[in-house]
């Protein structure tokens, strides 16, 4: 434990005043305004560092971050992790909104009665409800705003856990979900702190609320910080964020001499049709992946339905051997510790030289409620299985494209892990079926990927975020970055609706590109097979939207 002033930013940043102001704040409720790039994520992380490290979030209290996405979630505790270490991460929570809510529901489900009452082994679905039996995500947080108004010892339980709360993204924050936060912590000794961008907010479909930042503020006396730097883009980026802005929020603008600078490329490319399109931009991405580019550094978006629209492009990324992830059509099983743990299993018997898999299986053998002898035990029947299962791969003369071949060598990792040591990945997998219901999802994706590619290391590769081109819709890819980033149809027929709302989601697809940013449009993209929605075989490029990129 280090004294308040004997702290700095853990990797020698240097934080710009209103930032170290907001990181280094006690006792207070914290707003901090900040455009794309300007740093939230880090900014959360150096707060949690800070609040660790000098006992301001006294053990046994925690810090409850929550945000809007899996990723980010993810990515927050994460980067948490690397600047504390584990012992102190312990303390740190990062929940969507919905997982978090589920956390309260699962811990005091017999708090709902009457129509709300929910059975121990209730399921969760995407769109149908079964009374006692079923939910859908929606339901998640009005039951749980429903415990917290009917039984105090959930509310008291909840802040006397939580010393610190994080906000992440908090400008898509909905009214049923600030109303959960207002019921949960406001008037109470819980200190929050909120960051969101107002040119960002690309979910009013779902119901985000107007002016959220503002009401927060108000509602909870909290100190208003704007942050300006742009940490992430290259200036030709910056600038063409900037002659957004000016239409955006034209207070928010940038100087002039903030920007100077040639790094960065803003390229615009439009094509006859959506094959030409697709055969270049595979070329393109080729040529990055052999200039030593991450292919989990480069992003396709897509303002909607990125499954059709990034068909072409997949079939071609195919015929080269380039790993992929369509994030439409996968859901987000790396969000999930079993699924990972399968994952990681997978990778290291296939043989692909993953050490970092291989490293995280390890973890399993230092697990700290089994005696010594139990643990190393454990740890030779777990190399002694590793060995067999990679040797098999090696020597059979069987098809390892089978699915089967690989489900069975599965079954009997997860027996030697043991059930309870599964179990206790996550607490969502104490209740009902969850566990069973993510290693089959893990299983059926795996199966899926292989049939398509046929190579098992491929497959795995498809699967991860980080070894793959990743696939997004703009709603799905707020707060990450890439040093790649292709937004795909940038034409009329893709952005159209409310004028401001479809603005502020190219604002957003933009801002993700750190160093090269292609915009492409088609003048002709056929209408895919088995598509019976509204599709516009022939476009029209988006000139305002293109005209941004063609400031320089």
């Amino acid at each position: 434990m280090i004294r308040p002033e004997e702290w700095c930013p853990s990797d020698g940043l240097a934080l710009e005043p209103y930032a170290l102001t907001a990181v280094t704040s006690t006792g207070k409720n914290i707003v901090v305004a900040a455009g794309p790039g300007a740093g939230k994520t880090e900014l959360l992380a150096q707060r949690a560092d800070f609040l660790l490290r000098t006992g301001a979030c006294p053990y046994p209290r925690r810090i409850l971050a929550i945000s809007f996405k899996v990723d980010a979630a993810r990515n927050l505790r994460e980067r948490v992790r690397r600047r504390v270490g584990s012992q102190l991460a312990a303390q740190f929570d990062s929940f969507t909104f919905h997982a978090f809510a589920k956390r309260i529901v699962d811990n005091y489900r017999p708090a709902l009665t009457g129509q709300n009452a929910l059975s121990p082994n209730y399921r969760l679905d995407v769109h149908n409800q079964i009374q006692y039996e079923q939910i859908t995500f929606d339901d998640l947080v009005p039951l749980a705003l429903e415990i917290l108004k009917s039984n105090r010892y959930a509310k008291n339980g909840i802040r006397q856990t939580y010393s610190h709360v994080f906000l992440d993204e908090f400008q898509d924050a909905t009214a049923p979900q600030y109303n959960l936060l207002k019921e949960l912590f406001w008037d109470s000794r819980t200190f929050l702190t909120a960051v969101g961008d107002g040119k960002q907010k690309i979910m009013t479909w779902a119901g985000a609320l107007n002016g959220i930042l503002h009401t927060f503020a108000d509602d909870f006396s909290a100190i208003p910080l704007p942050l300006y730097q742009n940490f992430r883009s290259a200036p030709r980026l910056r600038r063409m964020q900037n002659r957004m802005i000016a239409e955006m929020d034209p207070a928010a603008v940038s100087p002039g001499q903030e920007l100077t600078g040639d790094d960065g490329v803003v390229e615009i490319r439009g094509f006859d049709t959506s094959s030409e399109e697709s055969e270049t931009l595979a070329e393109r991405i080729q040529d990055w992946l052999d200039e030593g580019v991450d292919p989990g550094e480069i992003a396709v978006l897509v303002r909607q339905q990125a499954g059709l629209y990034t068909a072409p492009l997949g079939e071609e990324l195919a015929k080269r051997g380039i790993p992929f992830r369509n994030e439409q059509e996968s859901q987000d099983l790396n969000a999930e510790p079993a699924a990972v743990l399968v994952f990681n299993f997978l990778r290291v018997i296939a043989g692909d030289g993953q050490a970092d898999a291989y490293v995280e299986l390890m973890r399993f053998s230092n697990r700290s409620n089994l005696p010594e002898e139990e643990s190393l035990q454990f740890d030779r029947r777990l190399k002694n299985l590793l060995q067999e299962a990679r040797q098999k791969v090696r020597v059979s003369e069987g098809d390892h494209s089978a699915p089967q071949f690989w489900s069975i060598w599965t079954e009997k990792f997860l027996s030697l892990i043991s059930r309870p040591t599964l179990v206790a990945l996550s607490p969502s997998y104490q209740q009902g079926q969850r566990l069973d219901e993510v290693i089959h999802q893990a299983l059926d994706a795996f199966e899926q990927e292989l049939s398509n590619c046929g190579d098992v290391v491929v497959a795995l590769k498809r699967l991860s975020g980080k070894e793959a081109v990743r696939f997004l819709n703009i709603h799905k890819c707020k707060g990450l970055e890439f040093e790649k980033v292709i937004i795909l149809g940038v034409e009329n027929e893709m952005f159209w609706g409310d004028k401001s709302n479809s603005l502020a989601e190219y604002f957003v697809a933009v801002s993700r590109a750190k160093n090269h940013l292609v915009l492409t449009w088609a003048r002709f993209r056929p209408r895919p097979i088995g598509h019976v929605k509204r599709w516009d075989e022939f476009r029209t490029q988006h000139q305002r939207f293109i005209n941004f990129g063609r400031g320089d």
